[in-house]
């Protein structure tokens, strides 16, 4: 189709479908969602649905800025757009959000949301509140392929990828949650046929949602493209504009995707090692049979950006006579100062769920444990348990899903057997 200006004012039923990015998850509606698109994707798209490139240009630029920078979920909150272009937008175009179909607050004030896709596929996101700052565990994937044996997310089969859209997403829901959307001088004006969006005297204050970590469900190198895209989005200056040293992106260790996660993400690395020893990693993180402990760590070292000021994070979850002893200690700190690794070990209680099978160490053997790898001079920190309650902590991130799915049948049965008599 010749690029064009459109009719501001559609007739409904005569919209030509706007093709849909392979990235989106196709809607019943027929209508696309924005929401994990770039500026340069944007564009793309008000092009496709028939602006000619200039207007394409400008209308990207502002819808962008009130996506990611304001947070709005209606066309008509565009105030510096054009009221007659607002329902052409809002006709061919959706800001999306996740469906909630579940919203838990902890004892600790950890939240946890049972999400839902456009396409009817469940996932999860956790809010960890603490004093100095607010994190966002993101989950990458519906599901797991990796089938970590001390994970209880890693039982679940991988169902398949969240886009961008739904990676981002997850970001914008919280902020809807948390109230961290800004509020400028443009709300609640009407500029009509204005086309200066720089009319805002917005000026950023403290937020409770500081920092974002890729530790949700699924493996986040094993969905590279849509994570980098969505991450981009995130750390975009003129929209959600979060720091790249406040997003962190954890693998169980795809070697061969490691240093692409550097050069084209650039955020930092946490890695869940768990083990030090083959037999011992071979079980309970399976990918070690295939990327070892020393292809794993000489991908550490040669991660972009890894230095003392950007260190990179081991994952270690404590498991009762599997991985606690002080030999174990010993060793993580060898293989540790062997490569020469600027280092920090986030040392895990086990979060049990029904049916695991291995049970936490005692907290003697964990402080034992952490003193040995402190005293060389690696911190190792004891990671509090937060959001056990609901299901929220650590490795627990699908009994929730399941206790919902289980719950509802329960019910259903319940309401038929009344219906029976």
């Amino acid at each position: 189709m010749r690029a064009m200006q459109i009719q501001p004012m559609p007739i409904p039923g005569l919209i030509d479908p706007v093709p849909v990015p392979r990235e989106v998850t196709p809607r019943a509606d027929g209508r696309v969602d924005l929401i994990g698109l770039s500026r340069k994707q944007i564009t793309a798209v008000f092009e496709q649905a028939g602006l000619d490139a200039k207007a394409a240009k400008l209308r990207a630029k502002q819808v962008f800025h009130w996506l990611y920078h304001r947070g709005v979920t209606e066309f008509e909150a565009m105030t510096d757009i054009a009221k007659t272009m607002r329902p052409w937008l809002a006709e061919r175009f959706v800001i999306g959000r996740p469906e909630v179909v579940e919203a838990q607050v902890s004892n600790d004030g950890t939240r946890k949301w049972l999400l839902r896709t456009a396409d009817n596929h469940d996932f999860e996101m956790v809010f960890i509140p603490d004093a100095t700052r607010g994190t966002l565990c993101v989950s990458s994937q519906v599901g797991c392929t990796l089938n970590c044996r001390f994970c209880h997310t890693g039982t679940m089969r991988l169902v398949r990828n969240l886009t961008p859209g739904e990676i981002v997403g997850q970001v914008m829901l919280a902020r809807d949650v948390l109230g961290e959307w800004p509020r400028g001088s443009m709300a609640g004006l009407d500029f009509d046929d204005t086309e200066d969006d720089e009319a805002s005297d917005y000026t950023p204050d403290g937020r409770l949602l500081t920092n974002i970590v890729m530790m949700g469900m699924g493996e986040p190198l094993y969905n590279f493209d849509h994570v980098r895209d969505a991450l981009k989005v995130v750390m975009d200056g003129d929209g959600l504009a979060l720091s790249k040293r406040r997003i962190t992106l954890s693998t169980s260790g795809v070697v061969p995707m490691m240093a692409r996660a550097g050069e084209e993400i650039g955020v930092n690395l946490a890695v869940s090692l768990h083990a030090v020893t083959k037999d011992v990693r071979d079980e309970i993180v399976p990918i070690n049979r295939k990327y070892g402990i020393d292809e794993l760590l000489q991908a550490c070292a040669d991660y972009p950006g890894a230095s003392n000021a950007r260190r990179i994070t081991f994952e270690y979850v404590m498991l009762k006579d599997k991985n606690d002893r002080d030999s174990d200690a010993h060793e993580l700190v060898r293989l540790i100062k062997q490569y020469g690794l600027p280092a920090k070990v986030n040392l895990i209680p086990f979060n049990p769920w029904p049916g695991a099978p291995y049970e936490c160490s005692a907290p003697e053997r964990i402080k034992s444990f952490a003193k040995i790898v402190f005293d060389a001079g690696i911190s190792a920190p004891v990671r509090t348990p937060r959001g056990r309650d609901i299901d929220a902590a650590c490795g627990q991130l699908k009994t929730a899903a399941e206790r919902k799915s289980r719950a509802e049948v329960d019910r259903l049965l319940e309401e038929k057997q009344a219906a029976l008599g």
